[in-house]
């Protein structure tokens, strides 16, 4: 994305907080983020796409910080765990998203709300994937049900306790009391037995996202978390994980990969991994090669 089309999602996002979406014209952003009228439709066909760039670019940068946490620490780590879903929390209040998500709420607009329903189930997704890493195999079964209890219980936990307690009230104390109790809760939805959706539904709720099939996006999941976890401390960790970041973004959620670009990151990878991940590395060379080869079928 060019700086200028930033420039307009970050003057837009700043007044649809303050004046609200419904209530900010495109005047309004015109003037306030010094474009003309020809360069705004020239990236974007309405408000509405406009307020979707903007959930995009923020899901984008919060994936970005959550994944800098895990550079070089163990993914089943849940104390990780727990600083990512406190980053994510400071990250939404900081940037309004509750808001901007009441905006399209009470919006009439079926294609704004179908984007906040893929948005809000991406999320799911992500709490999905870090359990498979937290818990173990025979739990994967049940680990959508949880995630799904778990989100609840997170977001009335915090709603009811800062109700009551604003004052030197603790986000991270509420963030590792509910992942303390969705851990015992996990042990006894794995004992019953009991599962109330498979988590296999994913490939029809997000079927962008997961256009190869579940499994496939957690085997590469896995093979990204891994290089992540052996990578060490240094200067290059960054342009690591932002390559890894990149080849997960085109493979799993572009509709169109750019197989080039994939290639040329993993070549960089190749070029500056070190020998005691070198074995990672092949995997994920092994899979990027079946999946161009199934690309070139399909």
């Amino acid at each position: 994305m060019n700086d200028r089309k930033q420039h307009v999602i970050t003057k837009a996002h700043q007044l649809f907080v303050e004046k609200g979406f419904q209530a900010t014209s495109i005047i309004d952003i015109l003037d306030y983020s010094g474009i003309s009228k020809g360069t705004f439709y020239n990236y974007f066909s309405s408000k509405n796409e406009l307020l979707m760039a903007i959930f995009t670019s923020l899901g984008q940068q919060i994936d970005q910080e959550r994944n800098k946490l895990l550079i070089g620490q163990d993914p089943a780590d849940i104390e990780i765990f727990i600083q990512q879903l406190e980053l994510q929390m400071d990250f939404n209040r900081r940037n309004k998203l509750l808001t901007l998500f009441e905006e399209v709420f009470v919006s009439n607009d079926p294609t704004l709300k179908q984007y906040l329903k893929g948005f809000q189930l991406r999320h799911l997704q992500w709490i999905y994937n870090r359990f498979l890493d937290l818990f173990k195999k025979s739990h994967h079964p049940y680990l959508l049900d949880c995630a799904i209890m778990f989100l609840g219980m997170l977001h009335h936990n915090i709603h009811y306790h800062f109700m009551v307690q604003e004052k030197d009230s603790s986000l991270k104390a509420v963030i590792r009391f509910t992942v303390e109790r969705v851990v015992k809760m996990v042990d006894e939805v794995e004992s019953s037995r009991a599962q109330l959706l498979n988590p296999e539904i994913l490939n029809k709720w997000l079927p962008d996202c997961n256009k190869t099939g579940l499994a496939y996006e957690k085997k590469l999941h896995h093979i990204v978390s891994a290089l992540k976890k052996h990578m060490n401390e240094g200067a290059d960790q960054l342009e690591h994980v932002e390559l890894l970041d990149f080849i997960q973004e085109e493979i799993i959620h572009s509709k169109t990969p750019r197989k080039f670009l994939i290639k040329s990151a993993l070549s960089t990878l190749i070029e500056i991994s070190g020998e005691h991940w070198q074995t990672d590395i092949q995997r994920l060379q092994e899979f990027i090669e079946e999946f161009l080869l199934e690309k070139s079928y399909s």
